[in-house]
């Protein structure tokens, strides 16, 4: 594992605030060279502490607004099964994030949609008809406090 420095975290925290800034604007708030920092992103970059850059969408823009998290619970646990699962999952535009959890349920997912009818929609249609499906349990977002 690779040893993070009090300058390192400030740069990944810097970097996750806006990933665009240049080197250059990265620089002055660290006060550092331009070249420091360069060296110092690209070896978070190849050991893997920096994995990769993401936009953030507006999602009442791109008509997608309703976020709903679906706790899916399958009805045998075979290494098959699961696999296969995943695999369909994956394919699901709908599905932004999937995470295979503890507890009462196997998978939490998290889907963006239109509205309620697009849901229902969702889950008639794509999700109910996936591969070993036990049961699933649905709660939405009211608001978004931290993204």
């Amino acid at each position: 594992m690779m040893q993070l420095d009090n300058t390192d975290l400030k740069l990944i925290s810097l970097v996750q605030k806006d990933a665009k800034q240049t080197t250059k604007q990265l620089a002055l708030q660290l006060e550092l060279s331009n070249t420091a920092v360069y060296e110092r992103v690209r070896k978070l970059e190849r050991e893997g502490v920096i994995t990769g850059y993401t936009a953030l969408l507006d999602r009442e823009k791109l008509g997608k607004s309703f976020v709903a998290f679906c706790h899916v619970r399958l009805a045998r646990h075979t290494a098959d099964n699961v696999k296969e699962f995943e695999r369909a999952v994956v394919r699901l535009t709908e599905v932004a994030e999937c995470y295979h959890v503890s507890g009462d349920y196997d998978y939490m997912l998290k889907i963006f949609v239109a509205d309620m009818p697009a849901y229902r929609q969702f889950m008639v249609e794509k999700l109910t008809g996936l591969p070993h499906i036990g049961n699933t349990h649905s709660v939405f977002m009211i608001g978004g406090i931290k993204e």
